[in-house]
């Protein structure tokens, strides 16, 4: 005798949402909560944005926009960043009917844990990164935020077992790891190859974190072995820095609205030179473009270039190894059979089976 799921209404809450970012746990967050849908739950998103308060409809769940004060005066002391628009995303939670509100930022989840204890309903917060000590003392605040996220709330959930290990060994927190999934109808091989050999970045190039200044380095040392080479870049939002990357022999850089699958598609090889890097989801959607990619060992990469067919892997921040990764990852392009491998690997991260992980935790949760 089968027995019906009730349907349940999820709060999404970060602080940022389409359109104004696609990467990261924005992309993750729409994604869910479109696969909720299809799994017939109810989700909806609370985020905030610069303008008017409102709420839409997007993709048939509604979005709900609260007002996001401006920030500068907490940034200008070191404060931890996103904190300003909380008590509104608190307030969009308590006027709601909610089963369960799920937070993928430390600062909204605060609401939501405030909320849980009002209600008596679960508060969840997937932590976007792995912790280290560089990391929590970035910004004042920050680790208090953390400790208070991690340890109130009902479950923490992890993007790999990197980032689930770091959770244990900076907070004593078990946290079950639900991979970021990608989605395989929108990420698909098709388009055409770039005449020449062609190398794609879609890390932010202004974040610090993603180490663009160490991938134009062993791009010039690629340049010199594969002439005709090119290195697509998204252009960052700074000035100088757009200037200087605009600059350097063979990079071009992509307007923001421009499609990261067409560029996947266009590529020879995508990667990033980041460290700690949780997961790695742009790694994925290129994979699933059929395109090999390149990482460092460490983080969440190796979870996901896991074997030889789909990619290669560095070592430390000399440019000479990154360099060496890239030619042979353009190498590995040239394989027939690279394609067709890289889409198999893409497809074990499909993001209907993250939805599913995520919904079964909240009838966990709930059923206490």
């Amino acid at each position: 005798m089968s027995t019906a799921r009730t349907p349940l209404a999820v709060a999404l809450m970060n602080p940022f949402f389409w359109p104004e970012v696609r990467r990261g746990s924005e992309r993750l967050m729409h994604d869910l909560a479109v696969d909720l849908l299809s799994l017939g739950d109810r989700p909806r998103v609370i985020t905030s944005h610069p303008g008017r308060p409102g709420t839409t409809v997007e993709d048939g769940f509604p979005v709900v926009r609260n007002w996001r004060p401006p920030e500068k005066p907490l940034t200008l002391r070191s404060v931890e960043p996103h904190l300003s628009h909380v008590p509104f995303s608190y307030r969009s939670l308590a006027r709601g009917e909610d089963d369960v509100a799920h937070a993928f930022y430390p600062t909204d989840a605060l609401a939501a844990l405030r909320w849980g204890r009002r209600t008596g309903r679960p508060s969840i917060f997937s932590y976007m990164g792995i912790p280290s000590r560089q990391v929590l003392a970035r910004n004042r605040l920050r680790k208090t935020i953390l400790e208070q996220a991690i340890a109130e709330t009902d479950a923490v959930t992890a993007l790999s077992r990197a980032a689930r290990d770091g959770l244990w060994r900076w907070f004593g927190v078990e946290a079950p790891v639900v991979y970021p999934g990608v989605d395989l109808a929108a990420f698909s091989p098709g388009g055409r190859r770039a005449e020449h050999p062609t190398v794609a970045c879609a890390g932010a190039a202004d974040d610090g974190r993603k180490r663009i200044g160490l991938l134009v380095r062993a791009f010039a040392l690629v340049r010199a072995q594969r002439p005709s080479a090119r290195l697509l870049l998204t252009r960052p939002d700074a000035p100088e820095l757009a200037r200087e990357l605009d600059e350097q022999p063979g990079v071009e850089l992509v307007p923001k609205e421009h499609s990261v699958e067409a560029m996947f598609q266009e590529a020879w090889a995508t990667g990033l030179a980041s460290r700690d890097e949780a997961f790695g989801l742009v790694l994925v959607e290129s994979m699933a473009c059929g395109t090999p990619v390149f990482g460092a060992r460490e983080g969440g990469i190796p979870e996901i270039v896991d074997r030889p067919e789909v990619g290669r892997l560095f070592d430390g921040d000399d440019e000479r190894e990154v360099a060496r990764t890239v030619l042979e990852t353009l190498e590995l392009a040239e394989d027939p059979g690279t394609a067709a491998a890289c889409r198999a690997r893409a497809e074990a991260f499909d993001t209907l089976s993250g939805a599913r992980a995520y919904s079964d935790l909240y009838r966990q949760l709930i059923a206490g």
